[in-house]
């Protein structure tokens, strides 16, 4: 297997992937899938409104829920990708920043997609740059988004508890083909990474025996009532007046 991009070994990009595949989730039991407590109301509406059976509403919620639980898997992927990429000076900790380089004092806080936080989260995020970079002048903290608006490394401005609109030249934001560019010193390393990824996903798979898929919910469903839609009612407001003889309207 030969994926030639240099900032990484082939050794290494085929082993990060593979704990990447190898994590991803394949089995959903009830109690796994209720562990938010599923909104019964809500599904009914989709059901109703989308005018699908209610085993498909439901079907399309365990997919959401593996969907997302998967996602956090790439989180995982795009940071601890720099356990093999920029050297020793750069390492993904165990706490506190995501990545991190001592040697240059850069410190990093990684997002999948630029508007995965909000206000308040922003602002916190922000305060924590601020006092890095008061305790240690030299320091220079990045916000790094995955999917940004465009490409980029400028400061970041952010407006704090209304006030006027606040910037440091040491706090950024930054597109991850510009930290892929900072740590690599190729401008196109990213680019070239998303190119050989769809191979090395492949050659992993091919390689692998993946978790087969094992789906309960709806067999312990069917445990409470034969009617799925009801076995949600009861499982959400079972405790609730009245619901011990819930009935709907035909």
């Amino acid at each position: 297997m030969k994926y030639n991009l240099g900032f990484i070994t082939d050794e290494d990009l085929y082993n990060h992937v593979k704990t990447t595949v190898g994590s991803y989730r394949f089995e959903m039991n009830l109690e796994t899938f209720n562990l938010n407590l599923i909104d019964p109301i809500k599904l009914t509406f989709d059901s109703i409104v989308y005018q699908q059976d209610f085993i498909q509403t439901i079907e399309n919620e365990i997919l959401r829920q593996l969907d997302k639980s998967n996602s956090n898997l790439i989180g995982y992927f795009h940071q601890n990708i720099f356990n093999y990429i920029g050297g020793k000076d750069w390492v993904v900790p165990t706490s506190g920043y995501d990545i991190v380089n001592e040697n240059l004092k850069i410190f990093v806080e990684m997002k999948n997609k630029h508007n995965t936080m909000n206000s308040s989260s922003s602002a916190k995020t922000y305060m924590r740059f601020q006092n890095t970079i008061i305790s240690d002048p030299q320091s220079s903290c990045l916000l790094v988004e995955v999917i940004s608006r465009k490409s980029q490394n400028i400061p970041w401005i952010i407006s704090l508890d209304g006030n006027k609109q606040t910037t440091n030249e040491r706090i950024r934001r930054v597109s991850i083909d510009k930290f892929y560019e900072l740590v690599t010193g190729e401008k196109t390393s990213f680019k070239r990474l998303c190119e050989v990824l769809p191979k090395v996903i492949s050659d992993v798979v091919e390689n692998s025996v993946l978790n087969s898929k094992n789906n309960s919910v709806f067999s312990e469903l069917y445990m409470i009532s034969k009617d799925v839609q009801k076995s949600l009612f009861l499982l959400a407001f079972n405790n609730y007046e009245g619901f011990d003889k819930l009935n709907f309207t035909k």
